[in-house]
């Protein structure tokens, strides 16, 4: 972040406070109400100029986010869910990002391989928007668990699918062995990764009962993790999000002092308002600057593409799973559709510049995001409360 000045950074803070506040007051949903404000700021005089980039959003902003939902997920309810959100997260992204890329290769005639590159980019709900947006709605346990663990699980789908198209981009050959060996490394590094580094500094963080060195020890974990895992060349986020359940189920009551506990929570979800107000308030800016008029017809080809992408991965799974414990009712399909929100993920995966279609899947990208989050993130909580999914009393509950 050492283009955005100090000033600038009190002033961003100022304004995370207000569209807090207002948001709040209007009913209005937070992400939503920060994208404005980032347009806003970028459309004023003063033109604020809100830097975004790959490494701020994958090396800053994703961590915290991924770590404090991870932190407040019970193991047994996520354990219990597991079949069907790792099923929604692989089997779904390969669907949703084969219906996309075949779409724009039929329909608007792009080579296989930019179609592939925005399929894959897109099919991933991105586990900041979700998360962001489902605790604002309050939604009901069962589904808030679902649709977060999906998230959060399928970005590493998308990001061993982008490594492997980069590859190809580079000039390289493509074989399931090869497929196979990357998408292994991707989950099995990024949870080792995560692993690791939880259980080592637990062990100490066992060793004293001061809140302070167990908030630093957990912010240790939460971006040691992220970062190794990267490093090594396996999914952050895998790593961030295993490291999150570790420290909030095991961390508890073996490591984090009853009297830190209160604190190490407190501090990790300011840390996550922080990260998800800088960051939407980065998105709406950079939406202000996109020549999306330019690309309208194909804006709206690609938005019914990600929709009936979405479609075709979650109605089919969730027929699959329907005789089972794990069935999800019509209404949670539905919310599972169309609460399916793209944001920050999407954007930080950087198409090369050997594609022919990279400048537009940068700027149909955008577009996305902002149907997403407006029209989506808005629609959401009637549609909640129209079929009775929204929860009742502490949001903590729903996870």
């Amino acid at each position: 972040m050492a283009e955005l000045q100090l000033i600038d950074f009190g002033m961003l803070l100022v304004v995370t406070s207000l569209v807090a506040i207002v948001s709040r007051r209007i009913g209005l949903p937070y992400t939503a109400g920060l994208v404005a404000a980032g347009i806003a700021l970028a459309l004023l005089p003063i033109g604020v100029d809100l830097p975004l980039s790959r490494e701020l959003i994958f090396n800053i902003f994703l961590p915290p986010l991924i770590f404090e939902a991870a932190l407040q997920m019970p193991w047994k309810r996520l354990r219990d869910q597991l079949p069907l959100t790792v099923t929604l997260a692989f089997l779904g992204v390969a669907i949703s990002a084969g219906v996309v890329a075949g779409g724009l290769h039929w329909l608007l005639g792009w080579s296989w391989l930019g179609a592939a590159f925005f399929g894959v980019l897109i099919a991933a709900t991105d586990p900041v928007s979700v998360i962001a947006a489902f605790k604002e709605m309050r939604a009901e346990p069962r589904l808030c668990m679902v649709v977060e663990s999906e998230s959060l699980l399928n970005d590493g789908v998308a990001a061993v699918g982008f490594s492997i198209l980069l590859g190809l981009a580079g000039g390289g050959t493509l074989t399931p062995v090869a497929a196979a060996g990357a998408l292994a490394w991707t989950v099995l590094g990024g949870i080792a990764s995560g692993g690791v580094v939880a259980f080592v500094l637990l062990k100490l963080a066992g060793r004293t009962e001061d809140h302070l060195v167990e908030i630093t020890l957990t912010t240790v974990i939460a971006w040691g993790s992220f970062l190794l895992a990267e490093h090594l060349g396996a999914s952050g986020v895998f790593a961030a999000l295993v490291a999150g359940v570790i420290v909030g189920n095991l961390g508890w009551r073996r490591a984090i002092s009853d009297n830190g506990r209160g604190h190490v929570l407190g501090f990790w979800e300011y840390a996550a308002f922080l990260a998800n107000s800088l960051l939407f308030l980065m998105i709406g800016s950079h939406e202000a600057h996109q020549p999306l008029a330019l690309v309208s017809g194909a804006l709206a080809v690609v938005i019914a593409l990600t929709l009936i992408g979405r479609a075709a991965a979650v109605y089919p799974i969730a027929l699959l799973f329907r005789p089972t414990r794990l069935r999800l009712p019509a209404p949670y399909q539905h919310v599972l559709l169309w609460g399916g929100l793209r944001g920050a993920v999407g954007l930080a995966l950087a198409v090369p510049a050997s594609v022919p279609e990279r400048r537009q899947i940068i700027v149909l990208a955008f577009g996305v995001v902002a149907f997403s989050i407006f029209l989506q993130g808005l629609t959401m909580p009637p549609l909640l409360r129209r079929w009775k999914l929204t929860g009742q009393g502490d949001p903590d509950d729903a996870r």
